[in-house]
């Protein structure tokens, strides 16, 4: 089984980390667990340069670190324009096959706006335009509707989104194979909208960091003989060579219920709905969350053909939780993560193939038994609303970090 992820970020993209490095990224990905990552903001000038010196590209596309590490080109992109009497403010995840193609995106970009202020430029196209353009340059070019139901930024979001992949793309709906579920949704959510069963399920980071809390939370599963391009695009677009997704439980997700922020305001759609989707006490409008906006475009009551993914928080939200350390990068907690790793080998084997009984007599039994709960769906999970992460909860304790997030590059 190859996990890859294919949604990530350098460090030239806004709210990102300026230490990321690709040696970091690759570094981390192995100790997630992870076997192929997208390059990130592949046509941010300084990253291109980079990516260039520093990994080889081969005849398939794929481009191999000194260590023999593979990505693939990949960038995301944030259109802003109007479109159905709207304003639209939508993020795509980019894949191309090779160098020339990555080249002549650019110089087409580059015709229309800048790309050297930010590693996730903003144009001022629509997705219709995007479509047409990239198209013209190669047909093996991917694209993929970012983190599709989050509140802000997305193709079905409550801010600025639309009700389908049709209304969005037009006659260029023919052309989207894939949707990325993001954080606060996960397949089973997806498939209560039958308009989105023509569609292939996939999951990816968008780390802004290259952490392990961040970098793989969400990655997605490839059954294929080899890691090439044309077997990561076939799989994408057929379904065939596509195995699952690894999702984080959509109530950990920023925007998955309802609320305001500033007003300490979170509720359920339900509530939400009674009164209008207005706070009560500061009476603006509530961040609306994924899971009212699923209820509002779905058409069944129970979830058809749901594709496999299995659902996990990441290891050191685990290690906090149980140990109250509001720190992610605490040393405590690396200490007990290194453990881990040490003795399993990945994080992705500690969180779904590690035994209970060997994780027991290498960490705390605390620790051990969280780690069974968020493997078998058993954690209790207090949800997150208008950018505030969800919250573990632990014997109807809230056990939970509760450090102020400092910088943007802690999403």
């Amino acid at each position: 089984m190859i996990l890859g992820d294919f949604h990530i970020h350098g460090p030239y993209a806004q709210a990102c980390s300026r230490n990321t490095t690709l040696e970091k990224l690759e570094t981390y990905a192995k100790i997630k667990g992870l076997h192929v990552l997208g390059t990130g903001d592949c046509l941010h000038p300084k990253w291109f340069q980079s990516i260039t010196t520093e990994l080889s590209e081969d005849e398939n596309g794929i481009l191999w670190s000194k260590n023999k590490f593979p990505f693939i080109w990949q960038t995301e992109l944030a259109l802003f324009y109007s479109q159905g009497g709207k304003g639209r403010r939508i993020h795509h995840v980019i894949l191309m096959p090779n160098k020339e193609v990555v080249i002549q995106v650019r110089d087409a970009l580059l015709k229309k706006g800048r790309l050297d202020y930010d590693g996730r430029p903003i144009f001022g196209m629509s997705s219709i335009e995007f479509m047409d353009m990239l198209l013209s340059i190669s047909k093996d070019i991917e694209v993929i509707p970012a983190h599709a139901w989050t509140s802000w930024m997305s193709i079905f979001g409550s801010k600025s989104g639309f009700d389908s992949v049709e209304e969005c793309f037009e006659d260029h709906a023919k052309n989207i194979h894939a949707i990325e579920t993001g954080l606060s949704s996960d397949p089973a959510m997806n498939r209560l909208v039958s308009k989105l069963d023509k569609y292939n399920l996939v999951s990816f980071s968008d780390p802004h960091s290259y952490f392990p809390w961040r970098l793989g939370r969400e990655a997605t599963m490839f059954d294929i003989k080899k890691i090439t391009y044309k077997e990561i695009l076939n799989a994408i677009r057929t379904g065939e060579g596509l195995a699952g997704t690894i999702e984080t439980n959509p109530e950990y997700g920023k925007y998955h219920v309802d609320g305001h922020r500033a007003c300490n305001v979170v509720m359920d759609y339900k509530e939400s709905k009674k009164i209008n989707g207005i706070c009560p006490k500061c009476k603006n409008p509530l961040t609306i969350g994924v899971e009212y906006r699923v209820k509002q475009l779905a058409d069944r009551e129970t979830p058809v053909n749901v594709p496999n993914f299995k659902s996990v928080l990441p290891l050191t939200e685990l290690i906090a939780t149980v140990y109250s350390i509001s720190l992610l990068s605490s040393k405590k907690i690396w200490e007990v993560y290194n453990l881990l790793i040490k003795k399993f080998g990945s994080e992705f084997n500690v969180l779904l193939e590690a035994p209970y009984e060997e994780l027991a007599k290498t960490v705390d039994k605390r620790l051990a038994d969280v780690i069974i709960k968020n493997r078998t769906g058993k954690l209790e999970i207090k949800p997150g609303y208008d950018g505030v992460y969800g919250q573990i909860v632990l014997n109807n304790e809230e056990k939970v970090r509760v450090a102020k997030q400092k910088s943007l590059t802690e999403f």
